[in-house]
């Protein structure tokens, strides 16, 4: 199921790419020289092409909220005793701080390397121009105290994932400390999960026409000329996020050993689902099957990946270095040393917490261009390629994800077991069902209801 998934977003993705060309390409001759009736076109059927990925998104959107809530409970339930949980949490969220300098430190040494801002000298814009986007979103005290719900309720109906994490902590930890009592309530929330799992497999078969329309929608509205006017920026950036990709499966590779590769292989499907899609939600339940298919136990992989959504996106603080340098590089702004430690400091703290905000790295670029009298409409500079540059961040947030779930399961003992070859291919269901859920993946879950995982 997942080749052919993997094989069908591909093909989805080049279709998507030849079929939005050609429309750009097509309206724009039809109009001639009414260049402004072809764009209006062309947005309106960008915009009937969204309502394909916005239905996708959206049925991601309803997965992830009991998804997380359910592994994340079940996860904590069986580590037995909170000693395991402060031990796990401890030893991810020390890799998330590693991870974090890493990347902040490779975006800002890489940005000073390749100079994409140089000698582009755009004129500075006058002082009350703005972005648009709106930057009072992130401060020391709204951060902290949204960290907290108000509801349980809410917070999953809103995805706040930060939230839900807590909540599921205290949830988790609770059913710990009842004991015998709570097993009732744990053997649902072991249901929840087979069920939401079994869901997951349902919306993923969605997938390819999703990623067909979001790849078409946008080349047909914008075409290449965007990707061509910061062609550089764009190559050197996606240069520094296979250059982090390569450092943090180096890293894994001395931690967990061979059976990296097989890491590699099984996260294809998800990367690629959140590259097409510029979305890492949407990747988020095939990133927790491959973690189990690799060997990552479920107590582990539930509770670190939902944790590296809030804390680990490596992507976006790799962006957030190298956008701002770009934009003080493109107006001839120097940055002392000093200068530059300081933001990335600044961006280590305030990129906490930013998953489930729309465009949120631009949202924190916003607030530290300022803090830098670096101007803010700099910003617009990047605003029309950023989908393109969102896909990137999108991707390398899986991978950095993955390896942190990998890392903390081996430092943790995890089984991390050779999967035999026949082993690699979920089971099918047979003809009429969907997708059967492997019994042993799930073993410290519980088994499967009688009569089978098929819904």
């Amino acid at each position: 199921m997942a080749k052919k998934l993997t094989t069908f977003i591909l093909i989805a993705l080049v279709a998507g790419a030849i079929v939005g060309l050609g429309l750009h390409y097509g309206i724009h001759n039809s109009f001639g020289a009414d260049s402004a009736g072809a764009e209006a076109e062309l947005k309106t059927v960008a915009g009937y092409f969204s309502i394909v990925t916005t239905i996708f998104l959206r049925l991601i959107k309803m997965i992830i909220a009991p998804l997380v809530f359910a592994t994340l409970v079940a996860g904590i339930a069986h580590m037995g005793d909170t000693a395991a949980l402060g031990r796990v949490g401890g030893r991810a969220v020390a890799w998330f701080i590693c991870a974090s300098l890493v990347s902040l430190t490779l975006g800002l040494i890489l940005v000073n390397l390749f100079q994409p801002g140089v000698g582009l000298n755009f004129p500075l814009p006058p002082v009350d121009a703005t972005s648009g986007v709106e930057k009072a979103a992130f401060n020391l005290k709204d951060f902290f105290t949204h960290v907290f719900p108000a509801s349980g309720i809410e917070a999953m109906a809103k995805n706040e994932i930060l939230q839900i994490v807590i909540f599921s902590l205290f949830i988790g930890v609770a059913i710990t400390a009842v004991g015998e009592k709570a097993k009732p309530l744990v053997s649902a929330v072991e249901a929840l999960v087979h069920v939401m799992l079994q869901v997951t497999n349902y919306v993923m078969r969605f997938a390819p026409i999703a990623v067909f329309a979001a790849v078409a929608g946008t080349l047909a509205e914008r075409g290449p000329a965007i990707i061509g006017n910061l062609a550089y920026f764009m190559g050197t950036f996606y240069i520094a996020m296979f250059t982090l990709w390569a450092l943090l499966i180096g890293v894994c590779y001395l931690i967990v050993g061979k059976r990296t590769g097989l890491l590699v292989r099984y996260i294809r499907d998800p990367l690629l689902l959140a590259f097409s899609t510029a979305s890492s939600e949407a990747a988020y339940p095939r990133t927790l099957e491959a973690l189990d298919r690799f060997g990552v136990p479920p107590r582990i992989a539930s509770f670190v990946l939902p944790l590296g959504y809030s804390f680990n996106l490596d992507g976006s603080m790799i962006y957030m270095t190298f956008a701002t340098i770009f934009i003080a590089q493109a107006y001839g702004i120097d940055l002392t040393l000093g200068q530059e430690i300081t933001m990335l400091l600044v961006l280590m703290i305030t990129s906490k917490g930013i998953a489930g905000v729309p465009r949120a790295s631009l949202v924190v670029i916003a607030a530290t261009l300022g803090f830098f009298d670096i101007p803010e409409a700099g910003l617009l500079l990047i605003l029309g390629i950023d989908h393109f540059l969102d896909m990137g961040r999108s991707a390398t947030n899986v991978v950095g994800n993955a390896v942190a779930s990998a890392v903390v399961a081996k430092w943790e003992g995890g089984r991390l077991d050779p999967i035999e070859p026949a082993d690699i291919e979920p089971p099918h269901a047979p003809t009429g069902g969907g997708p059967a859920v492997d019994e042993q993946s799930f073993s410290e879950f519980g088994k499967p209801p009688a009569g089978g995982s098929q819904a």
